[in-house]
């Protein structure tokens, strides 16, 4: 099956045990749909570059899946209509990357990046 990667923002004024179970819930669409998460990881509450609906901040997820491409549309789909969440972005990807994504991880562990002046 085909790989993805989500990251979708929901609402801020939510709490994180709500931000985390629409995770569970767009995960559960998936698994009902003949899909999997491989791996999920809840990013926080971060600020965003500029307004969405009057919200300055967002709660982010990052949900790495391995499912069909109709329960991956089916997923988006509920996600459009759900109230909590703002944005959504879906990339295929040919291979999921081991370990945690580059926001989990500690500033001192990310190799390869320039010293500042």
């Amino acid at each position: 099956m085909p790989l993805y990667e989500h990251v979708f923002i929901s609402r801020q004024d939510l709490s994180t045990t709500q931000a985390e179970g629409l995770i569970e819930h767009f995960s559960s669409v998936l698994a009902d749909n003949d899909g999997k998460v491989v791996e999920h990881e809840y990013w926080g509450v971060k600020t965003m570059a500029y307004k969405i609906n009057k919200n300055r901040k967002g709660h982010y997820a990052f949900l790495k899946t391995d499912a069909p491409a109709p329960a991956v549309q089916e997923m988006e789909r509920l996600m459009r209509l759900h109230d909590d969440v703002m944005r959504i972005l879906t990339i295929k990807v040919d291979e999921h990357a081991e370990g945690p994504s580059v926001q989990m991880q500690k500033r001192d562990d990310r190799e390869g990046r320039r010293e500042r002046r």
